[in-house]
């Protein structure tokens, strides 16, 4: 059978690349297909037709913009198990997980159709051109923008996939997509006609972001690593707060950029925790996300894998592995739950963002200290605490450093549209 050919999303156009490369399914660790890979002239093409596309497509009412992008959404629903199966076999999640996350991405495009907000006009020279990550399509789209999607290289094809819809919908030069190998991003970035860059991703990429749009003095937003903390309090069952706190840690093989990365657990519960912890991590189900009842799939790229390797290597040493602890022996790049415990605050595996299924569990005994602990970190994301009150776990939130707070508790809850939050 013919290998389904992946096009990028230029002026409106399906179009193959100079060149192409392998994308490789982390379940098996072997290429499953290839996608096309832009050079400077496709580049060029690409913010050409952005740029020729603002003025139109701003001067649409906030209404009309709205109606196409519902449209979208309603696309993106139809063809939802395409999408699904396709995001499993480049990201490695299990299917389920990967059909909440297009789901998801229906409600958000849908959501923030339905948003209104004060119509004002920021101009520069060049308009007001924007390259964004997908994940950020939907708000950029309704207030007038025009953009270049650059996906990662390692999982770029469900982009690709959502250009055909886009081609359908939009006006050519709406959106455009490009894929590399990470060798345009620089000549992106430090484009005189872009005009805004948003980047979602590591924090020395997003340092090299910075420092490209700089020359420009472009506006720009950077979404980059994490090392969430997680303090349990004492007054919570130490069973159900195991549950959730592994939850947190563990899904998507805790490749979430706001996942539980460190948990704190006061001493006189400390065993407690750790042992229910081990248990479900030792009863959990590693495998192909495509393969049904998969809980926890593979790393998703090779120099992550590695990464997450090193990190246990290092933390074996230094703690008791109470589960997992190495990677399985199969093809892909498949580390199973991993809960270690006994870590001192110095141990990498708890001062670097792992970005993997490997969880350090570390106790404390006061709780003015365990929170000046959890922020004793470069990383700033979030973070998060436990307790059967609202009113104990807020002030106690690892978040006086942090973009977002979150914290909740088992009696009392309550949710926000735009700030994340997780009961212990």
């Amino acid at each position: 059978m013919k290998a389904r050919e992946y096009r990028m999303l230029i002026d409106g156009d399906l179009i193959a690349g100079s060149s192409a490369f392998d994308v490789i399914n982390p379940a098996t660790a072997e290429p499953f297909a290839q996608c096309p890979k832009a050079d400077e002239a496709i580049l060029e093409r690409a913010i050409t037709a952005a740029k020729r596309a603002f003025p139109a497509w701003s001067a649409k009412s906030i209404e009309e913009r709205a109606r196409l992008v519902d449209k979208l959404a309603d696309a993106l629903e139809a063809r939802a198990p395409e999408f699904a199966g396709l995001l499993t076999s480049e990201q490695g999640k299990p299917l389920d997980q990967a059909m909440f996350e297009i789901m998801g991405s229906v409600f958000t495009l849908r959501a923030f159709a339905q948003m209104r907000i004060e119509a004002k006009s920021i101009r520069n020279a060049n308009g007001n051109l924007v390259i964004e990550q997908m994940n950020k399509l939907g708000p950029a789209l309704v207030t007038g923008n025009t953009m270049v999607a650059k996906p990662a290289p390692t999982t770029p094809l469900t982009t690709l996939l959502f250009g055909e819809i886009c081609k359908d919908i939009l006006p050519p030069g709406v959106v455009n997509i490009i894929c590399d190998q990470n060798d345009l991003g620089s000549k992106l970035t430090s484009h005189p006609d872009i005009a805004k860059v948003a980047f979602t991703g590591s924090t020395a990429t997003g340092k090299k972001v910075m420092a490209s749009a700089a020359g420009g003095v472009k506006r720009v937003t950077l979404e980059l690593g994490g090392n969430d903390a997680a303090i349990v309090l004492d007054d919570v069952d130490p069973i159900a707060a195991a549950g959730k706190v592994y939850d947190g840690a563990m899904a998507n093989a805790g490749q979430i950029c706001v996942a539980i990365k460190r948990a704190y657990v006061p001493e006189a519960m400390y065993d407690d925790v750790c042992n229910e912890l081990a248990r479900l991590a030792k009863a959990a189900v590693v495998d192909d996300g495509a393969n049904q009842g998969t809980q926890v799939g593979p790393i998703q790229n090779r120099m992550q894998f590695e990464k997450v390797k090193k990190l246990l290597d290092d933390a074996r040493q230094r703690g008791r592995v109470l589960a997992g602890g190495a990677p399985l022996d199969r093809p892909g790049y498949f580390i199973p739950p991993t809960i270690i415990r006994d870590l001192d605050d110095d141990a990498p595996l708890v001062r670097e963002e792992q970005f993997g299924p490997v969880l350090p569990v570390l106790k404390y005994s006061n709780i003015d200290d365990v929170i000046a602990r959890a922020n004793d970190s470069e990383y700033g994301l979030g973070g998060q605490s436990g307790s059967t009150s609202i009113s104990r776990s807020t002030p106690t939130s690892p978040s006086a450093d942090r973009s977002s707070r979150e914290s909740a508790g088992n009696s009392e809850k309550r949710a926000c549209t735009n700030t994340p939050r997780r009961t212990l």
